[in-house]
């Protein structure tokens, strides 16, 4: 049978069953490709086929659906083709229907094994069978108790270990849970079963719908649970096991980090919730390491796993604790865990595991209580702290997708003028612009501060952000003289309001204006603000302040477009041994100014040097971003850039096409990076001296730039330029000097005459109408 379904009640050892099938096989060399999915929801199962299709295939992650296709359609059996052996498993399928076209295909090559606790008939079907996974026989249930407690040296009469499996169901969890509870509290059988007999009715009320629980004794299971958290109570820490349990009830099943529960928060709620006579006794503030004791009885217990730092719960042991508690104490807690998760995470995310745990835990919570979490005073600030971790991991789509929900989800129950609503509107918008749509990006803002100044003050601090993001991305969207225009009313309405030392006019304003200057073909300009700006930034903020460390970070460059890029070069490498000391090796500003600093080293004529500065680095940066952050893909671009330009051109070209397949699969084919590297890739191959495939690449990229950015975007003329240039370059001098007569009007009109980029086009116009004309014998002597 190519598919089998192992069906049967939580705590039977299905995954047990799927975990020895797995290791069988693959130890036996029977499967050349294992995955294991946990497939408790539809979306877990579609991010457990992405990430294999990534590791398998080079998918992109981020774009979840199209990669868990691509890996499901890569498993179909393909006549002609040498076919890997694979085994899927899909471990504790929680609905029948999030399998739905998601069901590994049916392949001669391949098998699948599902573990769940239903037993739907749409589980069954050609080519797969249920198989019904019960509890414990009695003679099993016996033969475990008697083994489990000979373990410990204990031996039980076999008509008291009888009884006991009976009362527990034979449910093998259940059994193992006991065997704990009876050996650390050093009682025998029989008086296990008369305290368990004493909380059968007095559990009633914790047991979880019907549809999660065996068919027989439900009861039984919720008392064992119940027994052995008493249990935890009444050993050091004391008191502080049960509160625990419930910290961990709201969060993720399968991992939920040490930090969440040792926070300040976390600890808080400890002390005002310990139970029994220790509250009484105790007026000290539980410790974190009280929370990690209490954390080490619950895993003696059996009531978690805590492992490497990391807890994992039963979920049906959450379901009991989380039922046990009324609807007002389970808002408290969800709120207090929302504080916990606040107080865990980095301002900046070094530990990328951490952070995904961190986001896998808020969306549980917001699964388990997310009414809780909209309060009257707005939404937890969690909400939009997990939306931004998206974003900073360079997850740009999967930011726009979850600041879209929060939007529409705080629109329903805050109001669409309340402030929350409108901030996850600023962040959907950011984002959109992030991940490669600036045009969508300056439609959502302008839409967004129309409905602002119908909320709020036109001199409110949150208007005034929305305006110098809608200014920074309508220079993105290539209007930069449109963002200085912007950038400059904003100033002088926060000079007004705010006074021109605040922080925020030097940080949101100053800043971004003096840069969209330059933008706009203003580089000595630009660099008069930012030596303006640096020394207000120096006074008021101090130098080694993270914005003044930026404007710092912008002085250098623009210091290099403007034409002096020893200077620039002299300034990074100074900047970045400060960066280091004040905000670590590892930091966004840091890894962007070692970039720049490869970059103008490589400007200023050392390609090779550039070229060893930027392999040094890579392996850090990947490291601490990940390998498809879209920085660590830029330190990509530029390394094979600068290969090309040391003389290794042709071999760059075929690195070239890997890696344009991996940036367009992980941030589009759109993104603007995506454009970038296209061009950069056009421009190796002229220097590989194929001028011919260069002049065809720059010619493919021009439509999308232009769909995308638009005619009048710096990008778009850019290109243009190159290729009016290579038109030249493959023998075309009357088609070169034409297509630039063509192009300097447009450039004088959105970039003006003074821009680096008219003023290099009016260079190569001139030279290939010298040329043109020469060939004509327009030019005396030739």
């Amino acid at each position: 049978m190519l598919c089998q379904v192992l069906a049967g009640t939580g705590g039977v050892g299905k995954t047990q069953l799927a975990v020895h099938r797995a290791r069988h096989v693959w130890a036996r060399g029977e499967v050349d490709l294992l995955v294991w999915v946990t497939a408790s929801t539809r979306t877990a199962i579609i991010a457990g086929y992405a990430q294999a299709a990534a590791e398998v295939l080079g998918a992109d992650p981020t774009d979840s659906e199209q990669a868990a296709r691509s890996f499901l359609a890569w498993l179909e059996p393909k006549s002609g083709t040498t076919q890997r052996r694979w085994l899927i498993v899909l471990d504790d399928l929680a609905d029948p229907a999030d399998l739905r076209g998601l069901w590994p295909p049916q392949s001669p090559h391949g098998r699948t094994l599902v573990t769940t606790r239903r037993r739907d008939a749409a589980l069954t079907g050609y080519g797969r069978r249920l198989v019904q996974v019960g509890l414990f026989t009695p003679d099993e249930a016996l033969t475990y108790l008697a083994t489990a407690l000979a373990s410990h040296g204990r031996t039980e009469p076999p008509a008291e270990l009888a009884a006991l499996a009976d009362e527990l169901g034979h449910l093998p969890l259940a059994l193992s849970q006991a065997v704990a509870y009876v050996i650390d509290a050093d009682l025998d059988c029989a008086a296990y079963r008369g305290l368990l007999a004493d909380r059968v009715q007095a559990l009633a009320d914790l047991l979880p719908d019907p549809s999660g629980l065996p068919d027989d004794q439900p009861a039984t299971v919720a008392a064992l649970w119940s027994l052995s958290v008493s249990r935890a109570d009444q050993l050091p820490p004391v008191g502080l096991a049960h509160p625990m349990l419930r910290l961990t009830a709201v969060l993720a099943a399968s991992g939920i980090p040490d930090p969440v529960l040792a926070s300040p928060a976390a600890l808080t709620y400890l002390t005002e919730h310990r139970t029994g006579l220790d509250r009484q006794s105790s007026t000290g503030q539980a410790t974190a390491q009280d929370a990690k004791r209490a954390l080490r009885i619950l895993h003696r217990l059996s009531l978690i796993d805590h492992i490497h730092r990391e807890v994992r719960v039963h979920q049906l042991v959450q379901r009991v604790t989380r039922d046990s508690l009324t609807a007002e104490q389970r808002g408290r807690l969800a709120c207090t865990v929302a504080d916990a998760l606040t107080d865990s995470w980095p301002d900046m995310e070094r530990d990328t595991a951490l952070a995904q745990a961190l986001r896998s835990n808020t969306d549980a919570l917001i699964s388990h209580a997310e009414d809780a979490l909209y309060q009257s005073d707005g939404a937890h600030q969690v909400l939009l702290r997990a939306g931004r971790s998206l974003g900073e991991a360079g997850q740009h789509a999967a930011a726009v997708d979850y600041f879209r929900r929060l939007t529409n989800t705080a629109r329903e129950k805050l109001g669409p003028d309340h402030p929350d609503t409108l901030a996850a509107r600023h962040h959907l918008a950011h984002w959109t612009g992030e991940a490669g749509d600036p045009v969508g990006a300056v439609a959502a803002l302008e839409t967004l501060l129309d409905h602002m100044l119908q909320v709020f003050d036109a001199d409110d601090l949150e208007v005034f952000k929305a305006r110098a993001t809608l200014a920074t991305w309508r220079g993105e969207a290539g209007n930069a003289v449109g963002a200085v225009s912007d950038l400059q009313e904003l100033l002088a309405d926060s000079d007004r309001v705010l006074g021109s030392d605040h922080p925020k006019t030097l940080i949101i304003i100053r800043n971004n204006l003096a840069r969209w200057r330059g933008e706009a073909g203003d580089a000595t300009g630009a660099i008069s603000a930012f030596e303006e700006l640096l020394a207000k930034s120096d006074r008021i903020l101090g130098s080694d302040h993270p914005e003044t460390l930026t404007i710092r970070h912008n002085l250098a460059e623009w210091r290099g477009r403007a034409g002096n890029a020893d200077a620039a070069k002299s300034d990074y490498l100074q900047l970045i041994d400060q960066l280091k000391q004040v905000l670590g090796p590892d930091h966004l500003l840091t890894l962007t100014s070692v970039r720049r600093f490869a970059n103008w080293q490589g400007e200023s004529g050392d390609a090779a040097g550039a070229v060893a500065f930027l392999e040094s680095a890579l392996n850090r940066v990947e490291h601490v971003l990940g390998p498809d952050h879209p920085i660590a893909l830029s330190f990509h671009v530029d390394l094979l850039s600068w290969q090309g330009n040391a003389g290794e051109a042709s071999r760059v070209v075929a690195a070239f096409d890997d890696l344009l397949d991996r940036i367009s699969l992980v941030l589009g084919p759109d993104h603007l990076y995506a454009l970038i590297a296209r061009r950069n890739y056009a421009f190796a191959q002229w220097k590989s001296g194929d001028t011919v495939g260069a002049l065809a690449s720059y010619q493919k990229l021009l439509p999308d730039e232009e769909r995308v950015l638009g005619p009048d975007h710096p990008e778009t003329l850019a290109t243009r330029h190159n290729l009016a240039s290579m038109r030249g370059e493959a023998g075309d001098a009357l088609g070169a000097a034409s297509a630039y007569d063509q192009l300097l009007p447009r450039m004088l009109r959105v970039l003006g005459g003074d821009h680096p980029l008219t003023l290099a086009a009016q260079a190569s116009s001139a030279r290939w109408r010298h040329i043109t004309d020469a060939q004509i014998g327009l030019i005396p002597g030739t």
